[in-house]
């Protein structure tokens, strides 16, 4: 009998969800669906310009599609979005459908992987991007921890050394 595997990382910008998301994949044998490239591809465009054409919620209306459809797929690693927790309706479509991973990193740590990003939206509004983390750390935080499964301490540690605890979480909770 073949169980179906489905692990979802999700946490802020700059945690390494992408990163971790692919070496947890091949380390594993499964698919790795990065959400925010799959919502590109699908769409044609880049989420800059979904955000400027259609603002936030017209981007969070297409990123909840795309989950609704991606988390039915069978044996993946899916990086979502960080902002994909605020959402009710994409906390219950990753809680009820497969592991979720949170990989918490501090805002530091999120100002120095993301700084000068040009491709994040969210940051680029004129504000200080040290503040804007912040807020949304304090918005989101929270959400994640409530449909996390497993969470991971991110700050200092390796890619290897990320994905060797996260295997051992999963080991763990394996029946």
């Amino acid at each position: 009998m073949s169980t179906v595997e489905r692990l979802f990382l999700i946490g802020p910008m700059g945690a390494g969800k992408t990163t971790i998301g692919k070496r947890l994949a091949r380390v594993r044998g499964l698919r790795f669906i990065d959400a925010d490239h799959e919502l590109e591809h699908r769409l044609g465009v880049d989420i800059p310009l979904i955000f400027e054409k259609e603002g936030e919620a017209g981007f969070r209306q297409r990123e909840h599609d795309l989950l609704a459809d991606i988390t039915q797929a069978p044996d993946i690693v899916l990086a979502t979005g960080g902002g994909a927790v605020v959402w009710p309706a994409n906390r219950t479509l990753l809680a009820q459908n497969g592991t979720v991973i949170y990989l918490h990193a501090s805002v530091r740590q999120q100002v120095a992987r993301t700084g000068q990003s040009q491709h994040r939206p969210l940051l680029n509004t004129g504000e200080a991007p040290s503040a804007i983390l912040s807020r949304l750390f304090e918005q989101r935080d929270p959400l994640y921890r409530q449909i996390a499964d497993v969470v991971i301490e991110t700050q200092g540690r390796s890619a290897r050394l990320l994905v060797d605890e996260i295997q051992a979480h999963l080991a763990q909770r394996a029946p």
